[in-house]
């Protein structure tokens, strides 16, 4: 079997090295810091609590295209991390931190324009401001779309406020990446990684289910959504979700009448799911037209060799091999082929 001639990992985040003191840029507390203490490392702190320790992986195009070639990944996808997204930040304080955040994407991605191809993020807490960011990602800075959290404070996806930016992202052809954040719950799970570990399944979840029910992939047709960990806890509720679609209407069925298994060829999940028979039941469920390589690289929740998994299901066969390699990151990210790769 020839191997596919092109691996795009979707889900792959990335910081300026030199990340500005946002505290003193906006003159309050709740902005991520990066510390560098030593060579090749760093820590991420929120008010002087540790967050997460970084290598020099998160920041460094060198040392992220070494790992790639290692690995035989052509392409990264580029966001921001998803504790920058400040949604609860004053929304022009918001602004310049998504525009300096963007505008070093772009630069990243227009140095080595084959090898990556990036995604912004908005002051969604502001849709107008928001929309306005994203026109400039797509028309000025060349970035295929946004990566967006599954919810804004208290928005679900749903939402007028978040509708707006929707609609925005049709009518540019922009692609959105749908990324859970502040997980729901969290209160409860103080212990064990829980937040990662449960909330934000459930996180990707809510946010999916809220688009259907709140009818915006109808209103949207030419709508472009991808959502990481491979759809969450989304794929293994659907048989409850549209059960509960069937029997009661009068609670579900409110804002849209169509069942929520009709919307299974609109959507897109990455392959961030850990165990192969998962991915084998979510291309049962979806198909791999629906599926792209996603790792979470360079986090240690992520996939340790960007496509692995996909790999190892040899039954494959080699068009929807090459489907969830690449194929539909392309279709996603509106990115010819011809243009990307080593």
């Amino acid at each position: 079997m020839a191997a596919p001639t092109l691996k795009i990992d979707l889900h792959t985040h990335i910081l300026p090295k030199a990340l500005p003191d946002l505290g003193e840029r906006y003159g309050c507390g709740g902005f991520v810091r990066l510390e560098h203490r030593a060579p090749g490392s760093a820590r991420m702190t929120i008010d002087g609590a540790l967050f997460r320790e970084v290598s020099e992986t998160l920041w460094s195009p060198e040392r992220r295209l070494e790992e790639c070639d290692r690995h035989g990944v052509d392409v990264q996808v580029l966001s921001t991390v998803p504790v920058m997204f400040s949604y609860w930040s004053r929304p022009e304080d918001g602004l310049d931190l998504a525009r300096l955040l963007n505008d070093h994407i772009a630069v990243v991605a227009a140095a080595r324009p084959r090898r990556f191809v990036g995604l912004g993020t908005l002051p969604m807490q502001a849709p107008d401001m928001a929309t306005r960011e994203l026109e400039r990602c797509v028309r000025d800075l060349g970035l295929a779309g946004a990566e967006i959290g599954s919810h804004v404070n208290q928005w679900n996806l749903d939402r007028p406020e978040v509708f707006a930016v929707s609609e925005a992202a049709q009518d540019l052809g922009a692609a959105l990446f749908v990324h859970p954040w502040e997980m729901m719950g969290s209160e409860r799970m103080p212990k064990y990684w829980l937040p990662w570990l449960v909330g934000m399944p459930a996180e990707v979840a809510l946010a999916i289910s809220s688009l259907i029910f709140g009818g915006v992939l109808e209103r949207l047709p030419r709508l472009k959504l991808a959502f990481a960990h491979g759809g969450g806890a989304f794929p293994w509720t659907l048989g409850r979700i549209e059960r509960g679609f069937e029997v009661r209407p009068d609670l579900c069925a409110v804002d849209n009448r169509v069942p929520p298994r009709s919307y299974l060829g609109r959507l897109v999940f990455d392959s961030l799911l850990h165990d192969a028979e998962a991915l084998r039941y979510l291309l049962r469920l979806a198909g791999p037209e629906s599926i792209a390589l996603g790792s979470d690289y360079p986090f240690p929740l992520g996939e340790e060799v960007p496509g692995r998994l996909i790999e190892s299901i040899t039954e494959l066969t080699p068009e929807a091999r090459d489907s969830l390699l690449a194929g539909t990151a392309l279709r996603f990210l509106g990115r010819d082929r011809r243009s990307l790769g080593r």
